[in-house]
């Protein structure tokens, strides 16, 4: 869809009508990203890798954040200006307002990057906005109540951007004790997507971790919205505005009313170490899901679908070896995960997580490709059966 057109020029200090905002996420992530955009009646367009664009009121804003479950950040344009020299910066800065997003006072911590620039110094940039725009010393790296500024310098055009919503949105706000290693809250859900889950099917995952998996999977089912238990920077703007704040809200606990009066699926998660299984116990009950999920201790040989369930999902984040340090034949462990899916869960469509596509073919599954992305400094892959194995 096209992005409606840019909102009429504001004066200094006022309150925006609208913003154009910038939705950050792990590279691979767009079409998901995307997907979840169109859901939420918000127009974008591509905007490089790991981003896409569009202009927003402030309601959409605090929807996108409390409510988008694969997105990193949502940061919002502040304005941009051409830096040729560090006179030209310190001369035009003053061009860039504020005023809507930071208190004066505010502690800034501000993230500067720069692409084929004349002004290459980043710290040099950041000195220079820091004294014009009257924003104080950089806060401590711990300061929860610092806000992001993000100041990209691209071919000396350079762009300011306010995050709107503080800690990546993969923090929910409910995790508590981790496994090894624990999977992105936001790559869980993008999996979830990606291979097809629904609320209404049976979901089994046989290396759970700490539970990232099937946690979000019960709270999709049970409609909270992916941020409703965490704060947001917006809401310590100038312009924030309570009431539209208010009534997203409202609206969010409308969903969770309406997803509550339908039946669960089952959502069973199973790992064989002891301390995994306590981590899941424990996040699932802070995350307000412990009835909706069912946690067993068990080698992935054992795993067998709940009672009763038919034509669901074994979705998994397997060990990648390097991920958490342990040795062993990784092809040995997927065939038996492939030996699992044919024998315990016939009917049944199976995707895993994999640092190393070529594991797939240990399994004896046909799978297909449905996800690339990252997981820090290591590209995974989302391989899936279609149809059903």
């Amino acid at each position: 869809m096209a992005p409606p057109p840019p909102p009429a020029r504001r004066g200094r200090s006022s309150r925006p009508d609208r913003h154009r905002a910038v939705v950050v996420c792990i590279p691979g992530l767009e079409d998901i990203v995307g997907a979840e955009l169109d859901a939420l009646g918000i127009a974008h367009r591509p905007a490089g890798a790991g981003a896409l664009a569009g202009w927003v009121t402030d309601r959409q804003l605090y929807l996108a954040n409390v409510a988008l479950a694969s997105a990193t950040r949502v940061l919002v344009d502040a304005g941009t200006i051409t830096a040729r020299t560090f006179a030209d910066l310190e001369s035009r800065v003053h061009e860039v307002d504020l005023s809507p997003w930071v208190e004066p006072g505010r502690p800034v911590r501000m993230r500067v990057s720069t692409h084929r620039a004349r002004l290459q110094h980043t710290g040099g940039i950041e000195d220079r906005i820091r004294r014009a725009l009257d924003l104080g010393r950089p806060p401590p790296a711990d300061d929860p109540d610092a806000l992001l500024v993000v100041v990209r310098n691209d071919r000396d055009r350079m762009s300011f951007r306010v995050d709107s919503s503080g800690a990546p949105l993969h923090h929910r706000g409910w995790r508590g004790p981790q496994a090894k290693a624990p999977l992105r809250e936001t790559v869980a859900a993008a999996c979830l997507t990606a291979a097809g889950w629904t609320p209404d099917r049976p979901l089994v995952d046989p290396f759970c971790g700490s539970g990232t998996i099937p946690i979000e999977a019960a709270r999709r089912a049970a409609g909270i919205a992916p941020g409703a238990d965490r704060t947001f920077a917006f809401g310590d703007w100038p312009s924030f505005a309570p009431g539209t704040w208010a009534s997203v809200l409202a609206d969010v606990e409308r969903r969770m009313a309406d997803a509550a009066a339908a039946e669960p699926a089952p959502i069973l998660a199973r790992d064989r170490d002891a301390g995994a299984v306590a981590a899941t116990r424990e996040n699932a009950e802070r995350a307000g899901v412990a009835h909706r999920v069912t946690v067993e201790q068990g080698a992935v040989s054992d795993a067998r679908p709940p009672e009763g369930a038919t034509g669901g999902l074994l979705l998994t984040n397997p060990p990648w070896g390097g991920r958490t340090g342990g040795g062993g034949d990784l092809r040995d462990l997927h065939a038996r995960i492939g030996q699992v899916a044919t024998g315990s869960f016939p009917g049944w469509a199976v995707a895993l997580l994999v640092a190393d596509a070529r594991l797939g073919r240990a399994t004896g599954l046909d799978l297909a490709t449905r996800l690339k992305t990252r997981a820090g400094p290591t590209s995974i892959t989302l391989l899936a059966t279609t149809p059903p194995a």
